[in-house]
């Protein structure tokens, strides 16, 4: 009796997992019922970039050839993520060497019970300063469990620091620059092509991400130059990290100090060295850029640069011109956002110049002189909270002023937040719609927010869902032709209402008629 109960049990477990398989007509994954959700982890959406593939534009996994279909493979288990790095100022030992390059994979999120065939679907784009980060750094349980079944999580990997980001006019003659903006393309891509497999809508697709990731949703924005039929249909870009664009006299240099720490002289040679020998070059060209000060503190050093092909011009150029892909955008930031990219023994005025100087390497003196009137010393408690308001406005806060007010004027749909609640420095809203629930001291707040992202996922409205049963203020639009103007949604601790964007000031306009990003 009890092993007949036994070979029962499995014919169960075997029919669950039976009905977990999708079959993509290349490949067939199976997946695991996890937290209430389907997941199928570790799925490859491009050739391994390895080898002769490195610093080239990713290839469909589709054409790879190397897939039996009548097998199914298990999706179970999380995938290696990409090699990652550190800046100098922000050291982080275990990180270096970890990782892997056949790292081009995404994580599919699907509600066990969805609501239609024909789902729309959220494409998480992770952060974490171009070189760090991967697929589960925001893992999409808690919203997918709170849509009750309407929407499907894709979280994707893409390389990173110099796998992703070497620019160099060698690697553009012999490769492609911005390989890591590519891979996120080749991702969307491959959702366009298979995520109806899943149960999801390839039209309505929307793309999300944080910090550098949020970059990155505004890079996607801007590839090409601004295409009219992108493979989204709206954006969310969380604190989007507009990090400096490095000029060619600094890509190139980049590239050399790879050269000659991997003991290389051309791009041939790179290629066939070993993952490890590369990880070691590309550390020591992140230790040796530092030291020269040819970055600063609170960059990450690697990241897109202007190729004049996927990335045609610097993005407040791309946004000023209208040279963006028009679709409706949700945009946010939080209370302190250049804290932690500060540095916490400057004192003086001297020492933040020094220091400002390096992230500014073409200004000049009446662009100090202006810059501290726009920032005196009198308004702040100390030269940090200075230098953390200065570096915060520039990387962030008013990037989402440009973004919201370049989409809003081509007649899209725009939402903005100021999220002064939770921790209140970069990415505090994270718990509030990732988790874990450990990190959130206010559980009526985390529902709203995620009732507002689903609603925009669904319907390109924040104020339609209310799955949660939580009241939640009207969220206004951006701008609207009936008078809306500057409205963003204001979060703290007391509080939740529409106030005008303080980031529409005389420091925002000042930083966006600068051109202290030079390219050469």
């Amino acid at each position: 009796m009890m092993l007949a109960a036994f070979i029962g049990l499995i014919a169960v477990v075997s029919a669950q997992n039976a009905s977990y398989v999708v079959d993509l007509g290349y490949a067939q994954y199976a997946g695991v019922l996890n937290q209430s959700v389907v997941q199928y982890f570790g799925i490859r959406y491009a050739q391994p970039p390895l080898g002769e593939l490195r610093w080239r534009a990713p290839l469909d996994i589709e054409a790879h050839g190397g897939y039996d279909p009548s097998v199914v493979m298990p999706a179970t288990e999380r995938g290696p993520i990409c090699v990652q790095g550190t800046p100098y100022w922000r050291p982080n030992p275990a990180l270096n060497g970890t990782g892997s390059e056949d790292c081009l994979l995404l994580d599919v999120l699907v509600p066990p019970n969805p609501v239609s065939d024909y789902l729309p679907v959220l494409v998480q784009i992770h952060g974490g300063g171009y070189d760090q980060g991967n697929s589960e750094s925001n893992p999409g349980y808690l919203l997918v469990n709170q849509s009750r079944g309407s929407i499907i999580y894709v979280s994707i990997q893409y390389r990173l620091d110099a796998f992703g980001f070497l620019s160099s006019s060698e690697i553009k003659e012999n490769g492609v620059a911005n390989a890591g903006l590519l891979d996120q393309r080749a991702a969307l891509g491959w959702v366009q092509r298979n995520i109806r497999a899943f149960g999801g809508d390839p039209s309505q697709v929307t793309i999300i991400g944080g910090s550098a990731g949020g970059g990155s949703v505004m890079d996607q924005m801007i590839l090409y130059g601004g295409v009219s039929n992108p493979p989204f249909r709206a954006a969310i870009a969380e604190y989007p990290w507009w990090q400096s664009y490095k000029n060619n006299t600094i890509l190139e240099a980049q590239y050399r100090e790879i050269l000659t720490a991997t003991n290389c002289s051309t791009l041939a040679c790179l290629r066939n060295q070993s993952t490890a020998t590369i990880v070691s070059g590309m550390q020591s060209s992140l230790d040796v850029g530092y030291l020269t000060n040819v970055y600063g503190y609170g960059d990450f050093y690697y990241g897109p640069a202007v190729d004049g092909y996927v990335i045609r011009d610097l993005p407040s150029n791309e946004f000023k011109r209208g040279h963006f892909t028009k679709v409706p955008l949700l945009t946010n930031r939080d209370g302190y956002e250049g804290y932690n990219y500060s540095p916490k023994n400057e004192t003086t005025q001297d020492q933040e110049t020094l220091d400002l100087q390096i992230i500014f390497p073409y200004a000049k003196q009446s662009f100090f002189k202006r810059l501290y009137q726009l920032y005196p010393a009198d308004a702040f408690n100390s030269t940090l909270f200075q230098r953390q308001s200065i570096y915060g406005d520039y990387i962030i806060d008013c990037p989402t002023y440009y973004m919201a007010t370049a989409t809003s004027d081509w007649g899209q749909p725009t939402w903005k937040m100021i999220f002064n609640a939770g921790s209140q420095l970069h990415g505090a809203d994270g718990p509030f719609l990732w988790g874990p629930q450990s990190g959130v001291n206010n559980v009526t707040l985390a529902n709203i927010m995620k009732d507002w992202y689903l609603g925009f996922i669904i319907n390109l409205d924040p104020n339609t869902i209310a799955y949660s049963n939580t009241p939640k203020p009207y969220w206004p639009q951006y701008q609207t032709p009936s008078g809306s103007n500057f409205s963003v949604m204001d979060v703290n601790y007391t509080m939740m209402g529409v106030i005008p964007d303080m980031d529409a000031n005389a420091r925002c306009d000042f930083f966006h008629g600068q051109s202290y990003v030079v390219r050469n």
